[in-house]
């Protein structure tokens, strides 16, 4: 972490030279001696720990650090200063240059009655306005009705200089929930493009077990109320984080396959992966029988380029599979279904997870590949309930405003209204999509059409099974991909084992269309 020049003061300015160099050494001793060692015992780096481990070593220039409340005698001299408990700059991460948002638990308990609402404003101001992405470290308890004593009143709750939304739309933003994230704190977390929370460590809350006491009487554990088991299944926070390491690792992983912003270039890695590998296992990858599932997690590693998978929302809408890969170094989105969970149909869930991941690739030219098995959306009380039928309305709304060069593998199912939604269709676009001799598509599968055309003959036959799985297999050979590939339904069928050179060879189109499209020109 750079730390500031400490010439030796003197000359005619050696008084105030000397209190300058006071005024940062009390600043980077945060909370104090105590404070800082009940972090550490708690297991929990602090502020300026995090930043050093997030950062290139020796790259970080604060801005801001005399900020703060001043103590003086009655003279009027300078005594101490208390730092406020946000701490901002810049750095770079692998030699590229972000901005930070840093919340100094040692303080206060990062709480915003302890801080200057001008100086983090500042940083998201400055990461909006030259263009580079912004991290926010957030461990905050949120406001406190201390502030009201600090200001002598009140104030409506807003912020109407912190450019969040325009954020959002221009540069990647990262939200790290590495304590107790409520209120405001929340709202850093989630207005981002990813956000990681660190396992029973992390909470990410509107408000906590005390508001919602006197609120509504209810006692509630401050991870029940929102740890990341709970936002499993809001799917607010994208991922899950061991420790604080782990966390800040995937930060550093995330902005790498993204641009510094969206009038920048994400960074192409020289090809270490050979991209004609083909591992001979993927030929049995699908199983023959329909009713077996696969792990389509061991595909993605086998055809994109090698330990090159970061996923984004593993445990949230597990039926699809979102993540950043690369192909032959370029970066690239990736979506796949997942059939061991629901099957791999399209749950709300599932849907509002594909939605976002859609949209991050579009606002950063990332091209796409799809790995398409979609029974169709998920059916039942339940589903209809929570709106699934809107969630894939809204993925067709996003894939119909998606910019990114598009390529579909259908590698086993494609049925119905959520089947459609494996690709973009916009304009003029090319239906880029081949598929694997496994792949069965149509309006609805064969198993649940045939006992919905042929109930009452099926009923009647002497072996109702029997008769069911006669018509299947009759369909089913009706349903054979090369049919489709006969009327050029499809642009091929290919053997899984020619899925990564195919993948490859498109890469090199798809960048310089998704460079092109955007700045005019084709990357050199």
């Amino acid at each position: 972490m750079t730390q500031p020049r400490n010439f030796e003061p003197a000359g005619e300015w050696k008084a105030e030279l000397t209190e300058l160099q006071l005024r940062r050494a009390q600043a980077r001793a945060m909370g104090g001696p105590q404070a800082l060692a009940r972090l550490q015992s708690a297991g929990r780096m602090n502020a300026r720990e995090r930043i050093a481990a997030l950062l290139d070593a020796g790259s970080f220039r604060e801005l801001g650090s005399l900020a703060g409340k001043g103590h003086y005698d009655s003279e009027g001299n300078f005594e101490r200063l208390e730092p406020t408990n946000a701490i901002v700059g810049t750095g770079h991460i692998d030699g590229r240059k972000v901005a930070l948002h840093v919340d100094d638990f040692s303080i206060r308990a990062g709480s915003s009655e302890a801080t200057i609402a001008d100086k983090w404003i500042y940083i998201e101001r400055l990461a909006h306005q030259l263009r580079m992405p912004i991290i926010r470290l957030v461990d905050s308890a949120g406001g406190s009705v201390k502030l009201l004593m600090q200001i002598g009143g009140t104030k409506i709750p807003e912020y109407p200089s912190w450019p969040a939304n325009e954020l959002l739309k221009t540069v990647p933003v990262v939200g790290v929930a590495l304590g107790s994230c409520a209120g405001q704190g929340a709202i850093k977390v989630l207005s981002s493009h990813f956000s990681v929370m660190v396992r029973e460590q992390a909470q990410v809350m509107a408000a906590g077990p005390h508001v919602v006491r006197q609120a509504y009487g209810q006692e509630v554990d401050k991870n029940d109320l929102g740890g990341h088991l709970v936002h499993r299944k809001s799917a607010l926070v994208h991922n899950e984080a061991t420790d604080e390491h782990d966390a800040l690792r995937q930060v550093q992983r995330f902005l790498g396959y993204l641009p510094r912003s969206v009038f920048h270039i994400a960074p192409v890695l020289p090809a270490t992966d050979d991209p004609e590998r083909a591992d001979d296992w993927l030929k049995d990858a699908i199983p023959h029988d329909r009713r077996k599932i696969y792990d389509p997690r061991r595909i993605l590693a086998s055809v994109l380029d090698l330990d090159s998978v970061f996923e984004i929302g593993r445990h949230q809408g597990g039926s699809v599979i979102t993540a950043l890969a690369r192909l032959n170094g370029v970066p690239v989105g990736v979506i796949a279904n997942d059939p061991k969970v629901q099957g791999g149909a399209m749950t709300i869930q599932a849907a509002y997870k594909m939605e976002r991941h859609v949209k991050l690739c579009s606002l950063f030219g990332l091209p796409v590949v799809n790995f398409v098995d979609q029974p169709g959306n998920q059916t039942g009380l339940d589903a209809e309930l929570g709106g699934t039928l809107l969630g894939a309305t809204r993925v067709s709304q996003a894939l119909s405003e998606c910019q990114s060069p598009w390529v579909s593998i259908i590698v086993r199912r494609c049925f119905g209204m959520a089947g459609a939604l494996h690709a973009p269709k916009y304009g003029e676009a090319l239906n880029l999509r081949y598929a694997w001799p496994s792949a069965r598509w149509g309006s609805i599968p064969i198993e649940g059409g045939v006992m919905a055309a042929h109930k009452t003959e099926i009923e009647a036959a002497e072996n109702p099974a029997a008769r069911r799985a006669e018509l299947e297999a009759f369909y089913l050979n009706m349903t054979s991909p090369f049919r489709t590939a006969e009327k050029f339904g499809i642009l091929d069928i290919i053997d899984p084992r020619e899925t990564r050179a195919i993948l490859c060879d498109w890469i090199t189109d798809a960048w310089d269309l998704a460079c092109s499209s955007r700045f005019g020109n084709a990357p050199h």
